[in-house]
């Protein structure tokens, strides 16, 4: 799967990205940064900036644009993920 464009919360508006959330367009966050992605209902993203914050259909979109998963909202994931990673 090739990388998309990343939807950036900067530049949607708020209309817009409920509207997006209720029609199961976006269904995770992430920290742009961190290359981060998790639940749009975890504690660790919502305090991010929105300056930082993506969204994301689904895992698969995550994944093609190189981001890992959450260590607090998606910990067996992020478990499967850092014990996949060979250490340097």
């Amino acid at each position: 799967m090739n990388p998309v464009n990343l939807l950036n919360h900067t530049e949607i508006s708020a209309a817009q990205l409920r509207m997006l959330i209720r029609k199961g367009e976006i269904t995770l966050g992430g920290n742009k940064k961190l290359k981060i992605y998790g639940l749009l209902s975890c504690k660790s993203g919502k305090r991010m900036k929105a300056e930082n914050r993506v969204f994301f259909k689904d895992e698969q979109q995550a994944i093609a644009n190189g981001f890992r998963p959450c260590g607090n909202c998606k910990r067996n994931l992020y478990k499967k993920w850092i014990y996949s990673v060979p250490e340097s």
